[in-house]
């Protein structure tokens, strides 16, 4: 849901998503002289709760001096910044946001503008949508300030890091396994690691009800580790196992004549009704502790029988064990690429294909955004996707990566490739962050931040995810397994939803990125900086210079720009 107020010149947009409200604040440029940032006040309805909100930046002449991790009011130490976001919203909740624009000196802020703008949440349930995203960022304040630090505890699954770190994601697979009740029922399961107990157990307790449950997942002979573990295929087999399903299994194998085969990277199930399909769970969560509790990741559930019908193709064809040629084809086949923009409602895209048309049609979407762009690279950024972000049309581009190069750049050009990200990133129009984490006590007001260890080659942004003018009245979302590739277009098992014209959709999915890039554009800027002992926290600006890099031709007035609706 999206609601905008103005009032004497101060404008707020709200933007509710599911767990995030992003506020997107503008006001014009000859009224912030003397500005000293925006109070933020939160009514929350459901809850009987009023509270000014709360920051980690104080100014240095009124700082009380908290321990490390604390947090403080906004009407005390305001918010210096034209865009700001509520981490602790809850779903399906109304909420009033007052912001306060205030003059004066740390001791005696006084507002001379006010603005209230009322929004309510979107719940993860709703429509044909259903969307689930996973805390994500295991390393982080939050985690140290509640647990420490310390790692969930496998033998325990009611520890309550689990179900912090899933927000949800662990639960929604597990319920929508519960919806197969009876023998009218059946599940088809598609997964590169089938490796989460939990699930496991709840497909077991479904065929115990009777129904039709078969599992497909990834059991190609991959180059073993330094222990003989060929992965995922033995752990997969060992789940399969522990949870006594292995006759409901289907071992496969994308193309057996090559040494390292193509992976099947599928991370979907499609329920069905006396045969026939009505809902598909997809999105980037593979069956496993790290994709459900580390590793940003979303689960998509999507109710319309017709897009569940697309995935059950998919399944059956991969089920035959045909040659990967043949594969290809058949997908190649039942794919609809666009041309352009996508049919409205909602489209599926699968590979193998036979060519690149897909993986360009992606580039070429977000090269032709009219307002902004906000992609995830979990392994690098694409040659496509590079030329997207240098000559692209949206005046504003954002790219969140889990590395800032791909781990597969030879060293030799690993220098010539990062000056071409670094050119990248140095255009007004492009916003990149990677993932970090406060590894060192850098600044006294953070705590250090560990992550839980339960992901190894991707430790922050999974996700793959194309935002294509989100704010617009025709937004275009596309998220699912395939990491915009060559190598997940013509050669892996992948799905990729495409979703046109769903406002809550893109608010969900949107809320979502901007939480995480702006955590990890944070993190990275704090590795970047020098030795810890010689790095100073940076107290809240009282020389009346902080609003003045967003206005302009700057990055920070195109997001001004952008979040607010205001020019």
């Amino acid at each position: 849901m999206r609601a905008s107020r103005t009032k004497n010149g101060l404008t707020v947009r709200a933007i509710a998503g599911s767990h995030v409200v992003m506020l997107g604040i503008s006001m014009p440029r000859e009224d912030c002289d003397g500005h000293m940032g925006f109070a933020i006040h939160r009514t929350d309805y459901a809850g009987e709760e009023a509270k000014w909100m709360r920051g980690l930046k104080t100014f240095e002449e009124t700082d009380p001096g908290f321990v490390a991790g604390s947090t403080y009011s906004t009407r005390e130490h305001p918010v210096q910044g034209f865009a700001w976001s509520d981490y602790s919203a809850k779903p399906g909740r109304r909420y009033k946001y007052r912001v306060l624009a205030l003059k004066g000196t740390p001791r005696d802020l006084q507002p001379f503008r006010e603005v209230e703008v009322r929004v309510s949440t979107e719940s993860e349930e709703g429509g044909d949508n259903d969307v689930y995203f996973n805390r994500g960022a295991a390393a982080s304040q939050e985690y140290a300030r509640r647990f420490g630090n310390v790692r969930p505890d496998e033998g325990n699954p009611g520890d309550g890091r689990w179900a912090w770190l899933s927000r949800g994601a662990a639960e929604a697979i597990e319920d929508f396994i519960g919806l197969a009740s009876g023998p009218e029922f059946g599940l088809r399961v598609a997964a590169y690691e089938f490796r989460l107990a939990s699930m496991a157990d709840a497909l077991a307790r479904a065929r115990g009800r009777g129904a039709d449950v078969q599992i497909l997942y990834d059991a190609n002979p991959n180059k073993p580790d330094a222990q003989g573990v060929v992965f995922p295929r033995d752990a997969n087999r060992a789940t399969a196992k522990a949870a006594g399903i292995e006759s409901l299994c289907i071992e496969r194998l994308t193309d057996p004549a090559v040494k390292y085969p193509p992976i099947s990277h599928h991370k979907y199930i499609v329920l069905l009704q006396h045969g026939e399909p009505i809902a598909v769970l997809t999105g980037s969560t593979n069956f496993s502790l790290g994709g459900v509790y580390g590793q940003s990741n979303v689960v998509h559930v999507v109710e319309q029988p017709p897009v569940a019908a697309a995935y059950l193709r998919c399944w059956t064809l991969m089920a035959g064990q045909p040659a990967h040629d043949a594969l290809r084809a058949a997908l190649s086949a039942s794919n609809a690429i666009p041309v352009a923009q996508p049919p409205k409602g909602i489209g599926s895209i699968f590979s193998p294909q036979q060519t690149l048309a897909a993986l360009d049609w992606y580039a070429d979407r977000a090269k032709s955004a009219s307002d902004a762009l906000f992609m995830t690279f979990a392994f690098g950024m694409g040659t496509r996707f590079r030329d997207a972000y240098r000559d692209g049309t949206a005046p504003l581009r954002y790219a969140l990566l889990d590395k800032l190069l791909a781990s597969g750049v030879p060293a030799a050009k690993r220098a010539a490739a990062e000056a071409e990200m670094l050119a990248l990133r140095k255009q007004v129009e492009n916003r990149f962050a990677v993932g970090n984490l406060l590894a060192t006590n850098k600044f006294d007001r953070w705590v250090r931040e560990a992550l839980t260890g339960l992901n190894t080659h991707v430790r922050y942004i999974h996700t793959k995810i194309a935002l294509i003018d989100p704010l617009g009245r025709d937004p275009v979302v596309i998220s699912g397994s395939a990491n915009f590739s060559e190598a997940s277009t013509t050669g892996n098992d992948e799905n990729m939803l495409v979703i046109r014209g769903n406002r809550r959709v893109a608010d969900i999915y949107l809320g979502e990125y901007m939480r995480l890039w702006s955590h990890y554009a944070f993190r990275e800027w704090a590795a970047a900086q020098g030795d810890p002992a010689n790095t100073r926290f940076k107290f809240l600006d009282v020389s009346n210079t902080w609003w003045r890099s967003y206005f302009g031709n700057s990055a920070r007035s195109r997001q001004r720009a952008y979040f607010s609706g205001v020019d």
